[in-house]
């Protein structure tokens, strides 16, 4: 019985976080629903791409520093045609795209990976 509690307790403790580093740019995927064309974008840190009618802005990568190629985080805004409030702002994260995924009828963005150069 002792041993139980024990390891119930355990258990019970909170995960260490992961430590994470920035990377210099990061991938991503878009696919246009209506012509099913698949596009990959390599973003820089700041810099801002067209591909169809969205607008895609990369705030920011990061990844694990234990394991570099094990995910992603990409922080993105993406804006649709020259409207200002962007149809998705926040984090997206390569090894759950549906966690936070933009929902939009035409576009699906997702988060692939980090440059690490």
């Amino acid at each position: 019985m002792l041993r139980l509690a024990i390891f119930l307790g355990l258990m019970a403790m909170p995960v260490a976080a992961q430590e994470a580093a920035n990377a210099a740019g990061g991938v991503l995927r878009v696919l246009d629903k209506i012509t099913g064309v698949v596009t990959d974008l390599e973003l820089r840190e700041g810099e801002v791409r067209n591909v169809g009618l969205l607008s895609i802005m990369l705030t920011e990568c990061r990844y694990p520093v234990d394991n570099p190629a094990g995910d992603a985080y990409e922080m993105l805004i993406i804006r649709y045609r020259e409207v200002e409030d962007p149809v998705f702002m926040g984090w997206m994260i390569a090894s759950a795209p549906a966690l936070n995924a933009m929902d939009h009828p035409r576009y699906d963005v997702w988060a692939l990976r980090c440059m690490m150069s």
